[in-house]
């Protein structure tokens, strides 16, 4: 799956979610909300990461790590994509620059 087939998988789930919030809740996650799942899914994500390194074992870890990676890239696209940010095009003006400093020019 290419970056643009994972934006527009990203979308049509998060279209999905404001379908079950609307039902649920009577309106959808405002992208306030979206962000604070995001923080809960960076806290998962951290305390993975602790297992990786032996502080918090547990027996499906890697396939726990992969999923919460896999969340919170979705809240990213989500938000990138509700704030209209070509994250692809940031991406990669970022690495250039990071490569520039890196490279000490």
């Amino acid at each position: 799956m290419d970056f643009q087939q994972m934006q527009e998988r990203a979308r049509t789930v998060r279209s999905r979610y404001a379908e079950v919030e609307a039902s649920t809740y009577g309106r959808s996650w405002t992208t306030e909300e979206v962000m604070l799942g995001f923080l809960g899914d960076v806290g998962d994500l951290a305390k993975l990461v602790q297992g990786k390194a032996g502080v918090r074992p547990r027996e499906d870890l890697d396939e726990a790590l992969a999923h919460e990676l896999a969340d919170c890239l979705w809240s990213i696209l989500t938000l990138a994509d509700a704030y209209d940010v070509d994250l692809a095009g940031a991406f990669t003006s970022t690495m250039d620059e990071l490569d520039e400093v890196l490279a000490g020019d």
